[in-house]
């Protein structure tokens, strides 16, 4: 019986008809387009070395236990394989408005929850792919990796035929309830022992406690008031998308030439690019606060290649007060290591953990309504943004023969925080993919374009850096 993990349960919880939580992309491949027949062939070839393809979610009776994942025993692979043409040539701008409207519908939560869309008649003799994977199976780390087990490394692989598959039964409902009563009782074996260890060597309880509290202490802003800006506040279930791009050794230059790690360079760049974004709104920008919580994977060396959700946070400044990007740069180096040395995200990590041995998985669920409940009426002002870079391969990939040109990242927003921003590397390009709320940030083109310019500014900055 396999039951989802306590986080990958929780972006189960969390969805509602508004907040669709699936993450997803658009790949674009070199030209001619595959026909769909084509595809599907492709894809059915491939579809045995991601079961959760042709898995569904089984909710345990009361909600007593985590859901399970069960084979789907009226699996269609041409469902969820569909079919689009933009009219010819199509450019990226179109492109984009379509992904935008394809990535604002919810998956059907009673199939396995993922989707592709094969768009045929883009510009320069190419086409794309968009798809989304409910964010209950995947993290990004794990969907970067699911994207190569999917793609091909060479131009002229063949298309294998596909492996034999039967659905097996999932369990009936007296079976699941079970399960659960026997991992509940589990909890309170875990509990007792934890307590008697604890009066044995109570010094390991305080020294839990120094770590913890030291960590507690970095976030006990994240709750705070900020003043309110356009990124912060109820959505709608529709959404608007832009990327932009850079070269990844410009974005290693920048960072030998004037300090920073890969991922400094490139929140400063976001930073700057939400600086114009808020300019443009008349937000006072010496006032302004914007928090972002920036996942961070704590994925094991040997737990590569499992498809789930294995991550944590930290909450970070983006300093968009500061004019000059050598200076926005210097301090979200300085800020990104103070983080890293104060333990928020083993902290995060922890506090999941814990959550799922403390709180039966039916009041988990409750509170994750709650909590979604109570930022759709009051939300939060503290974590305007998400920030989640993920590194992608870099080789180039193959579909049918057709190299992969640019894949370029969706992440999904909630109330609360009306913009996201995801960031994935491949074959030494990056993208960035940002969501915006259609009605109330429709301009995220305008963040776009200031990424890009924030990184060229750097570029040039750092031919010269003892100058500056």
């Amino acid at each position: 019986m396999d039951h989802m993990s306590p986080l990958d349960a929780e972006f189960w919880y969390l969805e509602d008809a508004t907040v669709s939580l699936h993450i997803g992309a658009c790949a674009v491949f070199e030209g001619p387009a595959p026909s769909l027949d084509t595809f599907v062939a492709m894809t059915r070839s491939k579809l045995a070395r991601v079961p959760r393809f042709r898995q569904v979610v089984h909710p345990v009776p009361l909600g007593l236990g985590r859901p399970v994942w069960v084979d789907d025993v009226h699996f269609e692979l041409e469902y969820h394989l569909r079919h689009a043409a933009l009219p010819a040539p199509g450019d990226d701008a179109q492109l984009r408005r379509l992904a935008a409207q394809i990535l604002s519908t919810q998956l059907d939560r009673s199939r396995p929850l993922w989707e592709e869309w094969l768009i045929e008649g883009l510009e320069g003799d190419r086409w794309a792919v968009v798809a989304k994977v409910h964010h209950c199976m995947v993290d990004g780390v794990s969907g970067a990796e699911m994207m190569e087990v999917l793609l091909d490394l060479e131009p002229d692989a063949d298309i294998p035929p596909p492996e034999p598959w039967e659905p097996e039964p999932g369990p009936n409902d007296t079976a699941l309830v079970l399960d659960a009563l026997g991992g509940l009782a589990g909890q309170v074996a875990h509990h007792a022992g934890a307590l008697a260890s604890v009066l044995v060597h109570p010094q390991r309880l305080v020294a839990d406690v120094r770590t913890e509290l030291g960590a507690l202490l970095a976030l006990r802003d994240v709750a705070s008031s900020t003043p309110p800006t356009p990124m912060d506040g109820p959505i709608t279930p529709h959404r608007r998308w832009a990327w932009a791009t850079a070269e990844l050794d410009q974005i290693k230059a920048i960072k030998d030439a004037l300090g920073g790690t890969v991922n400094d360079v490139v929140l400063a760049a976001i930073a700057g690019g939400l600086r114009d974004f808020l300019a443009d709104h008349d937000v006072d920008l010496d006032a302004a606060v914007i928090k972002s919580l920036v996942p961070v994977s704590v994925r094991g060396a040997d737990e590569h290649g499992q498809f789930d959700n294995r991550v944590s946070g930290m909450i970070a400044d983006l300093p968009v007060d500061v004019a000059d990007p050598v200076e926005r740069l210097a301090a979200v180096h300085e800020h990104m290591a103070e983080l890293k040395a104060s333990g928020e995200a083993e902290l995060g990590d922890a506090v999941i953990a814990g959550l799922a041995t403390m709180a039966p998985p039916a009041l988990l669920a409750v509170g994750s309504r709650v909590a979604i409940k109570l930022l759709e009426r009051h939300p939060g002002a503290a974590i305007k943004t998400v920030t989640t870079n993920v590194p992608g391969p870099q080789l180039p990939l193959y579909a049918l023969g057709r190299r992969l040109l640019a894949y370029y990242p969706y992440v999904p927003i909630v109330h609360g925080s009306r913009i996201g921003i995801a960031i994935l590397s491949y074959d030494g390009h990056v993208a960035f993919g940002i969501t915006g709320d259609a009605k109330a940030v429709p301009d995220v083109d305008t963040i776009a374009s200031g990424i890009e310019t924030s990184i060229r500014e750097l570029a040039e900055r750092a031919k010269r850096p003892g100058q500056d």
